[in-house]
């Protein structure tokens, strides 16, 4: 079987500058290796529009994983931007992986649906955006992780 090739972002200022350790953004790294996933990049990005942009536009176009994953930036405060980044970089949507998220994380906690995270496809490539919070990441990532395949060979021709 052929890997899955997948980016990890973190988006996190307290990260980026040292400040605490990404435990979220290892624990995508262990849970994609269930569907034969392997981190072929792995980055911290501060919450800035033009970082996170910058970093998933390089996964998609110059490296061109299958897969982008990334956790953080999807709360409420200022300077939450993951949603915003990402869909500046988008070309589909595919709101169903985010609504399945939200609404498996809602069988938990009513706060799962705060969560601002968006899914969809540049050139080859998924985008999915996680929560920050490591019990979050396994929650929603654990909710479509199986559909990853599926939808890749979609992505490639293969139909429904």
């Amino acid at each position: 079987m052929a890997f899955i090739e997948i980016a990890v972002l973190t988006s996190s200022d307290r990260c980026s500058r040292g400040e605490a350790e990404d435990v979220s953004g290892r624990l995508v790294g262990e849970m994609v290796k269930a569907i034969g996933g392997r981190v072929a990049a792995y980055d911290i990005t501060p919450d800035e529009i033009p970082a996170i942009k910058e970093k998933l536009i390089h996964y998609c176009d110059s490296l061109k994983v299958n897969v982008v994953i990334t956790t953080g930036g999807t709360g409420f405060s200022g300077r939450d931007v993951t949603p915003e980044a990402t869909a500046q970089v988008l070309e589909k949507n595919i709101p169903g992986l985010s609504e399945l998220m939200r609404a498996e994380g809602l069988k938990k906690t009513k706060k799962a649906v705060l969560s601002r995270g968006i899914s969809g496809i540049r050139k080859n490539t998924i985008i999915l955006n996680l929560p920050g919070s490591p019990k979050a990441v396994k929650e929603s990532l654990e909710a479509v992780l199986d559909l990853i395949p599926h939808a890749l060979e979609m992505l490639r021709g293969g139909g429904h």
